[in-house]
């Protein structure tokens, strides 16, 4: 019964994952691509504000008039993180640290640290040329041969896993949720499978496309704000506050501040809920839905800002072109909608036998504010961390499994 769906959801993320690589691979070039037998690739990492970096960058600049043969790749890791993540991936490969600079790695070696030129620098050149002499030219891999998907460069995984875990886990949203499954509730009472299926269907695409213009505003003030070196202290501290918030309302339901939907807000949902379900003109219904889903997502913009700012964020830290932003972001918006609208097809096909409770709507709370608290800590602390795929996947299980806890806790008290 569920094979279509998984299947079609599938699709989806190879079809994402190939066209990203596509793309990406106009913007990064394959500096670990077939190389002529005899060249040799050395890569050097360094930073402007290393006073040995800037001693040794003059003795490696030189290398590839000395030598030919040699090709030289050298990347400054300050502001860049495309450059910090290919520093950690090509020193991970090779089991080492990638926390100082200068640092050299070439034919399966790395060095790291730079004296003068008749130390490190001779040490340095004589292992290059035993390398060529040798005919050693292996060079750390950057582009991995996937089923499928042919040549993928490393940097083509990191950010779409990403993206698929942390919209996956805010779709499932204590506010869209809610009144979404008020709205579908009420749409029950008429008894129309039909109705309740294009009615909660044309709700959760607006919603969608909402979300869409919401996160691409996020993601234009970040890009315009790029230059400033706070900006990301300032979004990591904003997700550690609405964590914090959302974490709160857990222990301390509707207790003090918080970013769940006022009293007044729900009212005046209701009444235009309400208003919709009895109207009988198809054409008025869907324009109604659509006022609606404006409304209700005016209404939960507090409830579900933090994971879209953390992502969009995040999103800006990476060296991309505005076509691959925006489908990142479009990526995102398939994947939030798809929860959304399998709750619309169960109404449908059960009329509403299922409903969320309250002790459910805090689970949620409590999963999305430790996740915005992790992700947000590392905004403020240590920002390339995210650039690691399994930091991100830790600081997203770890926030499951506490809810998992929290929820068999729960249980064992009822």
């Amino acid at each position: 019964m569920f094979y279509q769906p998984i299947k079609s959801i599938t699709h989806i993320v190879c079809l994402f994952l190939l066209a990203t690589s596509i793309l990406q691979s106009t913007d990064v070039k394959a500096e670990a691509s077939i190389e002529s037998t005899d060249e040799v690739t050395l890569y050097y990492f360094w930073s402007r504000y290393c006073p040995h970096c800037k001693e040794a960058k003059i003795f490696v600049n030189n290398l590839p008039k000395k030598y030919p043969w040699l090709s030289l790749h050298s990347y400054d890791l300050v502001g860049s993180r495309v450059n910090q993540k290919r520093y950690l991936l090509m020193a991970d490969q090779l089991q080492q640290p990638a926390n100082s600079v200068p640092a050299f790695i070439f034919c399966g070696q790395m060095i790291v640290g730079y004296d003068r030129a008749e130390t490190t620098g001779l040490e340095l050149e004589e292992k290059l040329l035993a390398c060529h002499q040798q005919k050693d030219t292996s060079q750390v891999q950057e582009h991995f041969n996937i089923p499928w998907l042919g040549k993928i460069h490393f940097q083509d995984f990191s950010l779409p896993v990403f993206t698929l875990l942390i919209a996956t886990l805010d779709a499932f949203n204590p506010c869209a949720f809610f009144i979404l499954f008020f709205l579908l509730s009420l749409m029950v009472h008429l008894r129309s499978r039909v109705r309740m299926l294009v009615i909660g269907s044309t709700f959760v695409l607006c919603s969608g496309l909402m979300y869409f213009l919401f996160m691409s505003a996020w993601l234009n003030l970040f890009l315009i704000t790029e230059q400033l070196i706070f900006i990301t202290s300032i979004a990591g501290l904003i997700a550690i506050g609405f964590g914090l918030i959302n974490i709160k309302d857990y222990f301390f339901f509707k207790q003090g501040i918080s970013l769940s939907l006022s009293d007044s807000a729900r009212s005046r949902l209701f009444t235009k809920i309400r208003k919709l379900t009895q109207s009988g003109n198809w054409l008025t219904m869907i324009i109604a839905t659509i006022v609606l889903a404006i409304a209700a997502n005016s209404y939960e913009l507090l409830c579900t800002a933090g994971l879209p700012m953390v992502y969009t964020r995040v999103l800006t830290l990476n060296e991309l072109s505005s076509i691959q932003y925006y489908l990142y972001l479009a990526f995102y918006n398939v994947i939030y909608i798809i929860p959304l609208l399998l709750i619309v097809v169960m109404f449908t096909l059960t009329l509403g036998s299922k409903k969320i409770s309250e002790k459910a709507g805090r689970l949620l709370k409590f999963l999305s504010g430790s996740m915005m608290l992790g992700l947000g800590a590392i905004l403020l602390l240590k920002p390339e961390w995210l650039n690691n795929m399994l930091i991100s996947v830790a600081v997203i299980g770890g926030s499951i499994l506490l809810t998992v806890l929290l929820a068999l806790l729960q249980n064992l008290k009822d």
